[in-house]
């Protein structure tokens, strides 16, 4: 039987859901029956009058993954034995099914994603939405330890329902009031293409970008196919970047947009084949919120550059940096506002972004809104999107490193390692205490001019090493004293540093 502990993910839940030579299926049908059961329990501390009645809605989604349909019949099937109205989205997005408790037409109580993110084809999870936002790391606790069956007496029913198409609609309502022209075509005349990555984003293209008048010709990977046959669907990804630069280029495109597979990531790349994730995303995001409430807060995870937190400055906003997690960082920004500080946007490297105006929900396709309704004003002043960053300051040289950490009590040994590196005597080194994960240091003569953070990953047995420089082969300088600094942990693998050292 599965341990249900094991596939917690912070506040998701993720396993495996089809077996591989090296993993076995612990994502079984038994663990989603149990989690169904623990979902209801979760619901009824808020809707046990509902519940009892037998008008608990819950909605149902998934993306292109192969075990999607199995694990999304399995789960409506348990729901429906404990007296649930269950709606059946198929295929669906992660911020629809948040949606898909606001939407009036709908009114689920809670909406489920059946979802790995960007995690290979044998991977699948659960992510779970209430009326009030995602689920909690607290909650997934509660879901996967309270698994005993409810009943009230009734069998619930289902019902089937496109999502999709309302949801694309609202987003299409939303670029036209704000490109601030009067025309419902204010994409016309532009060529902006879409890469899904097969998974469960390419409704974008027609259903949103059409409509809005864009040819989107040119667009690729656009047909749901779980086992992601071009490229990682992950904006993260390098190879999936270089994928969506090499289309927009090829087809001369205004823009090019790409998503992971539940769509609740982004990134962008210009007409000039310039990529627009990680720091340079942020930095988008970040003006177009500045220019709409001036002086606001802008909340990031650790790993972004001096230069990102000098060009939210120079527009008059603030950078929070945070740790990393996409719940934390949207989290910290609702704790800021309750505080009385202004914030609009909560923002990962990785391309989660979420706006405090859309529910702060991780929604890809609302960052690409965001800049689609800026494309006609930009038109009409004669610029590009890339023209919003040119102020940004980019690295000459970037880094990351990777460090198993082969010890059972591996988070000791992480935080063991951060502590002693604070004390560690490296002139050049000097320690940033605006940091709130990992260590991070500020580097200069003989070590270049830059940073670097080391910082625990959030679910995996690994140290995480990011460095930037503004100099160019100080690299391997850097990188030879944290190998003397490591060689003192023969538990931490510093294979991946060795590599980078031979070449």
């Amino acid at each position: 039987m599965t341990d249900l502990a094991k596939l917690q993910n912070g506040s998701d839940i993720r396993g495996i859901a089809i077996a591989t030579d090296e993993l076995a299926v612990n994502l079984t049908e038994d663990a989603v029956k149990q989690i169904a059961s623990g979902l209801v329990n979760w619901l009824r501390q808020d809707y046990e009058e509902v519940y009892q009645a037998g008008d608990l809605i819950i909605g149902v989604g998934r993306d292109s993954r192969l075990s999607g349909p199995l694990l999304a019949l399995t789960l409506m099937e348990a729901l429906v034995t404990q007296g649930v109205k269950v709606i059946d989205f198929g295929l669906a997005t992660t911020p629809a099914m948040f949606m898909a408790t606001q939407y009036e037409e709908f009114a689920c109580h809670a909406g489920i994603m059946i979802t790995a993110s960007h995690l290979p084809y044998y991977f699948n999870g659960i992510k779970i939405f209430s009326q009030k936002g995602g689920a909690e790391h607290e909650d997934i606790d509660f879901i996967l330890e309270k698994t005993h069956p409810s009943s009230n007496g009734k069998t619930g029913t289902v019902l089937s329902a496109d999502l999709i198409t309302p949801y694309a609609a609202d987003l299409v309502g939303k670029i036209r009031q704000g490109s601030g022209l009067t025309t419902d075509q204010p994409l016309a005349g532009m060529k902006i293409i879409v890469d899904a990555g097969n998974g469960a984003g390419g409704f974008f293209a027609s259903q949103v970008l059409e409509v809005l008048g864009a040819d989107t010709s040119g667009s690729q990977f656009l047909e749901p196919d779980g086992t992601f046959p071009n490229h990682i669907p992950n904006p993260d990804n390098k190879e999936a970047m270089a994928s969506i630069q090499a289309a927009v280029l090829e087809n001369q495109a205004d823009l090019g947009i790409i998503f992971d597979t539940d769509v609740d990531r982004a990134a962008v790349v210009t007409s000039k084949g310039e990529i627009l994730n990680r720091n340079n995303l942020i930095a988008i995001l970040s003006q177009i919120v500045l220019a709409e409430h001036p002086g606001t807060s802008i909340v990031t995870n650790s790993p972004t550059s001096d230069h990102l937190k000098d060009f939210i400055e120079k527009l008059g906003g603030k950078q929070i940096r945070y740790i990393s997690g996409y719940r934390n960082v949207i989290n910290r920004a609702i704790v800021a506002n309750e505080a009385g500080v202004d914030c609009q946007l909560a923002i990962e490297t990785s391309g989660h972004a979420a706006f405090k105006e859309n529910y702060f929900l991780d929604d890809g396709t609302y960052a690409a809104a965001k800049i689609l309704m800026l494309l006609p004003q930009l038109a009409q002043k004669g610029q590009k999107v890339d023209d919003l960053i040119a102020d940004l300051k980019q690295p000459v040289e970037t880094q990351e490193v990777r460090f198993k950490l082969e010890r059972e009590d591996f988070k000791a040994l992480g935080r063991q390692v951060i502590a002693d590196l604070k004390d560690y005597p490296v002139t050049g080194w000097s320690f940033n205490p605006e940091n709130e994960e990992g260590i991070r240091f500020i580097l200069s003569e003989p070590y270049g001019r830059g940073w670097f953070l080391l910082r625990l990953s959030l679910h995996e047995p690994l140290l995480v090493l990011q460095i930037e420089n503004d100099l160019p082969n100080f690299m391997p300088a850097v990188l030879e004293t944290l190998h003397t600094f490591l060689s003192n942990y023969p538990d931490v693998n510093q294979d991946k540093l060795l590599e980078l050292l031979e070449k």
